[in-house]
Order: structure tokens, then C-alpha cells, then sequence
């Protein structure tokens, strides 16, 4: 008698139930990707606007404009405010050369927020805030949050 080799339809369809069951529990791990993207891309920003404030802070003291309340950088063209950028296009924006085609960025009184672009959330869980230096012996207060990205 001869041997027969391959795989009957039950087993096939055995095989295609389990892959498709392994497919299921590891598509969810890739789907956040994306969040992880966006909340990573924050705090690279968060980075980028404390090394922004610095540099333009030290400039604004070479330039002896780091205890006024309001000004602008004579060499980078800087809105300052006690020495550090505004919470403004002029300042913040042009320091650290954030674009708003890549940003949602919106400014209020004294304060910066960047969204990522395409972050869903609107609640402030998926932001990077920017706070203008109170007075001239305090920094800009620059925080990110990524509880929702």
C-alpha cells in the first residue's frame, strides 16, 4: 500500500483558525504604534523647546536683555519676555523653528500649546505646554503629556 503525504481540509483549516487567532492578540500591540509615535515625537519637542529657551536665554544675556520684561533678540529676531521667548509666534515658534503644517500650535496669554499633527485628542492629554518665565528669577515652565496620544 502506498503512503499518502499533505494535510487533510481539517487540518488546513485548523492551522488557518490558529494563525488567525495569533493575528488578532498582535494586531492591538501594532495599532498603538502610532500613539507611541506621536507621544515619543512630544517629548522630543519638549526637549527641543527647554534647549530653545536656554539658547535664547543665554543670547538675551550676551546681549544684556535678560532681566527685561519684554523685548526682542537683536540677533535672532526672538520676542523675549524676562529673558527667555514668548509664548508667541514671534517667540517660541521662531527659537525653536516649529512649523504649523507639522504642529497644531495655539498661543493664549502667556502660553504655548503644541499638539502633535493628527493627535485625535482634544482634551489635553496628547500636548507639550509652554509657559512664559513668570518673572526674571524663574525659567518657562515646559511640560508634556502623553496620557492619551
Amino acid at each position: 500500500m502506498k503512503q499518502q503525504s499533505g494535510f487533510t481540509l481539517i487540518e488546513l483549516v485548523i492551522v488557518i483558525i490558529i494563525l488567525g487567532i495569533l493575528a488578532a492578540t498582535a494586531v492591538p500591540k501594532f495599532v498603538d504604534l502610532q500613539g507611541d509615535a506621536r507621544a515619543s515625537a512630544l517629548k522630543g519637542v519638549k526637549a527641543a523647546l527647554e534647549g530653545g529657551a536656554t539658547l535664547t536665554y543665554s543670547q538675551a544675556a550676551i546681549e544684556g536683555k535678560e532681566k527685561a520684561s519684554s523685548g526682542q533678540s537683536t540677533k535672532s529676531g526672538v520676542a523675549l519676555v524676562n529673558g527667555y521667548p514668548a509664548a508667541t509666534a514671534g517667540g517660541i515658534e521662531v527659537a525653536v523653528e516649529l512649523s504649523s503644517g507639522d504642529w497644531g500650535i495655539t498661543h493664549a496669554s502667556g502660553t504655548t500649546t503644541i499638539i502633535a499633527s493628527g493627535a485625535l485628542d482634544t482634551a489635553g492629554n496628547c500636548e507639550v505646554t509652554y509657559e512664559e518665565a513668570a518673572d526674571t528669577n524663574s525659567r518657562p515652565v515646559i511640560t508634556a503629556t502623553t496620557d492619551n496620544c
